[in-house]
Order: structure tokens, then C-alpha cells, then sequence
């Protein structure tokens, strides 16, 4: 924690002497306000999560820091605005750490969790409630804030497929229906998770939006992969993904201008103006290997910088090693959510952290891979980075229930752990802390 207070606080210094020639206003003031905040959380995980995993949230301050650090130099009435949200997401994992004791516990609300997250998703489709920013109505209106109930939604979603897939693991993992030569799955056992699946994107494509459609499906194919070790699963889902987009890109607005782009960025920017993509090559080309320096670079004439590009803004400043600076701590984060995940006691809990690190990952690499063009440009935000309230948040709950589950797995192995070995006749008999 202290090496990411000394890097940001650094960042912070070097972006304000770049762009301005002086030290930034009111310093002492930001320095105050990040060591506060991410010490509180951190003093309260050694109280309520002692065993807890001590690598996420050192990883989520830096990659949070890094994120502001671009924010107050490009956009800073959205500075502001971040501040009070990163004070809301450290109470929200504190609150949820006081709230979930067991992670296990949760496995008993299934299709509620289901019903919260459909609703979640509804809640932008209703009239004089929800609102349509950029093409696509994921916005909910909270007096002068802006809320996307997805990110909340994602997170339920996870813990329902989670839930369902370890009820049904074997059912899911035998083949048992002939047809022909060849044994399948039962089509009843696929039915329910199908049905939610296919609701949950159905939504999603009435609010036009192929970001979070994309990025549930593969939530959902990796975590019915992980369950089941079936390959056939993959194949499949790889042909419904392809099959999808087709139709997608046909029927649908905005994917086919997000297709369009993606095929030929240029004669977009020349036709329609919308240079958002092209101007972000310039960017990161400009960064070359070591950046242009914090404060120096021009990406000022991006669209939607502090939140869509963010990435580019990254890039040029910080270049090519900032960019494997951020992918290295995703990836550690990733790493450490795997880890707990491979610890965990129950297939539930190692179900619900593989999906909530894949969530982190698949997010982070989908825009990441849309700015450089490896896939179409979804427009959701880099998980930390990039300004978003509802994004933060979610990402902030994310790290306090992984904590929860590595807190849960020490926990046990210490319970489990033998403490002295007695023998009764010929009989040895290993006395833990639970008992012999």
C-alpha cells in the first residue's frame, strides 16, 4: 500500500509540474484524501477480513490512482466527482465485508439473486427513469448522478450461474441422452441457465448495448467450461457467438456502427466525424516505448477521454511500459482471484471467484483490445481506471467479496490444521483445532 501511495502520489506531482510548471493546487489536500481512504479500507479488512488476501487491494489502489492521475489532468470537474465516488465504493467494501460473513450463505438465495439482477437490467428500459447516453440506454438518473445498474447486475449474475452450476455439476458434466451414435447433455438440465442467459442478453440488446452482451456471454461460456471441463461446450459457444453478431450486426444500430468502425476506422472518421478510435492510434503512437512524460501528451481532442479512451491517454503518457504496467497488475489481480478460487473448500465459492476474476479480465481486455482494434470498441470502462461511478463501485465490491472467500479459505485451512498426533493401539489418530 505503500508503494502505490508513493507511485500515485509521484504521477500526480510529475502530471501537474508537465502540464502546468508548477506543483499541483492543493496537494497535501489529494495526498490526505487517497492515504485516508485506501488506509481505512485496509484497516478495516485486518479487522473484519484478518486472513485475508493482502494483494488485491494494493493492486485496485495503484490502478485506481493511475486512473485519476489522467482524470484530474484531463477532466478535472470529473475529478471531483471520482473522489466522492471512490469514498462511496471504500464504504461499500466495508459495509460488505460487515454484511457477508459466509460467502456460502449466499448459495441459498439463487433465483432471487436472479430476480435482482433481471430487474437491475429492466430498471434503464422504463420511461422518465432511464436514460439513453451515446446510443445505448444503460443509465439510470439519481438526482444529479448517473448510474448504470448493470454493473451491479454483472456481479448477481455471477453468483446465480455460480450457484446453479455447482447444484448441477455432474448432471452438466455427463452426457446421458443418446442420439444416434452420440451422447448429449439432456436439453432440460441446459434449459434454466439457457432461459436467464438468453433474457439477460435480450435485454441488453433492446437497451442497445454490445459491450455488457459480450461481455456476460463470455462470462457465461468460461464458467460453464470451468465447471464441466466440456470442450464441447466452447465450440458451441464460440458458433452461438459468431451466429449472434451476425445477426446482431444486421438488425441492430449500433453494433453495425460499431462493426463498421471496427472494419474501416478511417472512412468513419472521414464520413461522420467520428475520429474517437483514429485519434487514440495517434496517442499511443506518440507515447512510443517510454511515453511523451505525465503532463506532456495531446490527447485532449479525444472523445469521451476520461472514461471510453482512457487507455490511450495511458499510452501516450506513460507509453509502451505503461501500458504492460497496467496489464501486469490485471493480470495479477487476476492471478490472485484464480488462486482463491483453486483454495476454495466448495464448489459454489470456487465457482463465484472464477467468475468475478474473469469478470475483471474479460472487461479489461475487451476495451483494452477494442481501442487497438484486436476486437470491435465496446465502450465499457477499464475496471479502476477509467471515470465511471457505478463501474468503481462495482469493481470495489468485487475486491471485498474475493477478500471475504480468501478470508474463508485461510480460515478453514487453519481450522483443518493438524495440531498433535495420538495413537490408540495401532491406530493413529491426527487431533485438529475442529477436533480429532
Amino acid at each position: 500500500m505503500i508503494l502505490a501511495w508513493i507511485v500515485v502520489s509521484a504521477f500526480y506531482v510529475l502530471a501537474s509540474l508537465g502540464a502546468k510548471g508548477h506543483l499541483p493546487d492543493r496537494l497535501g489536500v489529494f495526498l490526505t484524501g487517497i492515504v485516508a481512504i485506501s488506509l481505512a479500507m485496509h484497516i478495516a479488512i485486518r479487522f473484519l477480513a484478518p486472513n485475508a488476501s493482502q494483494i488485491l487491494l494494493p493492486i485496485a489502489t495503484l490502478l485506481n490512482g493511475i486512473g485519476y492521475v489522467e482524470i484530474a489532468r484531463w477532466n478535472p470537474p470529473f475529478a471531483g466527482k471520482q473522489v466522492i465516488w471512490f469514498l462511496l465504493s471504500a464504504t461499500a467494501l466495508v459495509v460488505t465485508l460487515l454484511l457477508v460473513r459466509h460467502v456460502r450463505d449466499l448459495d441459498r438465495y439463487r433465483y432471487l439473486t436472479l430476480f435482482a439482477a433481471l430487474t437491475l437490467l429492466l430498471l434503464p428500459l422504463i420511461p422518465h427513469f432511464g436514460e439513453n447516453i451515446g446510443g445505448a440506454r444503460l443509465w439510470v438518473a439519481l438526482g444529479p448522478f448517473s448510474f448504470q445498474p448493470v454493473e451491479i447486475a454483472k456481479i448477481l449474475l455471477v453468483f446465480f450461474f455460480a450457484s446453479y452450476f455447482a447444484a448441477n455439476r455432474e448432471l452438466l458434466s455427463t452426457p446421458t441422452l443418446r442420439i444416434g451414435p452420440r451422447q448429449i447433455v439432456p436439453p432440460k438440465v441446459l434449459m434454466p441457465i439457457l432461459v436467464a442467459w438468453g433474457i439477460s442478453i435480450a435485454i441488453l440488446g433492446a437497451e442497445n448495448d454490445i459491450g455488457f452482451a459480450m461481455l456476460l456471454f463470455a462470462l457465461f461460456i468460461s464458467m460453464l467450461w470451468v465447471t464441466t471441463g466440456l470442450r464441447t461446450y466452447v465450440v458451441m459457444g464460440v458458433g452461438l457467438f459468431g451466429g449472434g453478431l451476425y445477426v446482431a450486426a444486421r438488425f441492430f444500430t449500433q453494433v453495425h456502427a460499431r462493426f463498421t468502425l471496427w472494419f474501416d476506422p478511417w472512412a468513419v472518421c472521414h464520413a461522420t466525424t467520428n475520429c474517437q478510435i483514429a485519434y487514440g492510434w495517434y496517442s499511443i503512437a506518440a507515447g512510443g516505448a517510454t511515453g511523451t512524460g505525465l503532463g506532456l501528451g495531446q490527447s485532449g481532442n479525444i472523445p469521451l477521454l476520461t472514461s471510453d479512451m482512457i487507455f490511450a491517454a495511458v499510452a501516450e503518457e506513460l507509453g509502451f511500459l505503461g501500458i504492460v504496467l497496467v496489464v501486469c497488475l490485471f493480470a495479477a489481480f487476476m492471478g490472485e482471484g484464480f488462486r482463491i478460487a483453486q483454495r476454495a473448500t466448495s464448489d459454489y465459492v470456487r465457482l463465484a471467484a472464477t467468475g468475478l476474476s474473469a469478470l475483471m479480465g474479460f472487461q479489461a481486455f475487451f476495451i483494452m483490445a477494442g481501442i487497438l482494434r484486436l476486437l470491435p470498441f465496446t465502450g465499457i470502462t477499464l475496471p479502476f481506471v477509467a471515470y465511471g461511478g457505478s463501474s468503481l463501485f462495482a469493481n470495489y465490491l468485487i475486491v471485498a467479496l474475493l477478500l471475504r472467500m480468501s478470508d474463508e479459505e485461510a480460515r478453514e485451512r487453519r481450522g483443518g490444521e493438524i495440531v498433535a498426533v495420538k495413537f490408540k493401539g495401532q491406530k493413529a489418530v491426527a487431533a485438529t483445532k475442529r477436533g480429532p
